[in-house]
């Protein structure tokens, strides 16, 4: 699973890397970065396959629009590649509404004894990477409009298979545009997603202070020993 990431970076980075644009009115409504700490529910950019060349603001947590409330969405963070083209939640937001997901670093956490550390993840051949993504508008029955977003997540690469059994579907410089190419059918662009070079990749230990989703501030991004166990 992939339930936490972050996104340090400025809304002029982003737009200079995926050469798109904000809509001011989202930027101003949502605010949503830098965040050092992305979890569940949080509005965060996007760009997607019907508007690649601007960056939008949605909530993560897929509600398809068949949803009769908001509930669902907290079990709907992430989509395995295995089966999202047989999932009734999941395929046909695949065929026709992917999108790139920004992010600079996703955290997972490694069992050791009875506790789990927290690792940040990062790539160093980018940075800020992109996560294959879908995407939904849900109205609700008061006929108020969400968007939302889920991961699309793999089995780990060799970086990732030491900390966790899952890892997000980073998705290479040059794959963005097919992946957003909405005439790619699904079959196609699912393809797309294989394991991102381990050696492009980097594994740290950080602050447990990053298990609450309250902490947000830089600290929580900076590597600690790995034989230091503190809370802070």
């Amino acid at each position: 699973m992939c339930g936490r990431s972050s996104l340090t970076k400025n809304e002029k980075e982003l737009e200079e890397r995926f050469n798109a644009t904000f809509y001011s009115d989202e930027l101003e409504s949502y605010n949503p970065i830098p965040n050092f700490n992305v979890a569940p529910t949080h509005y965060m950019p996007v760009i997607t396959s019907s508007d690649p060349e601007h960056i939008h603001i949605f909530r993560w947590g897929l509600l398809p629009f068949w949803s009769k409330d908001e509930k669902i969405a907290y079990k709907m963070i992430n989509a395995r590649v295995e089966t999202i083209l047989e999932k009734n939640s999941f395929k046909k937001a695949v065929q026709s509404r992917r999108c790139l997901v920004p992010m600079d670093g996703f955290y997972e956490w490694k069992r050791s004894g009875k506790e789990k550390l927290p690792y940040r993840i990062v790539t160093t051949d980018q940075e800020i990477f992109s996560v294959a993504g879908i995407w939904e508008r849900w109205k609700s029955p008061e006929g108020k409009e969400i968007y939302t977003f889920s991961v699309i997540t793999k089995p780990p690469n060799e970086i990732m298979e030491g900390i966790h059994d899952r890892m997000p579907a980073i998705l290479l410089p040059e794959q963005e545009k097919l992946w957003l190419d909405e005439e790619l059918p699904a079959q196609e662009a699912i393809q797309l997603i294989t394991d991102y070079p381990a050696n492009n990749m980097k594994a740290y230990r950080v602050s447990k202070r990053v298990n609450s989703v309250k902490e947000n501030d830089k600290t929580l991004i900076e590597a600690i020993p790995e034989n230091n166990n503190t809370l802070f």
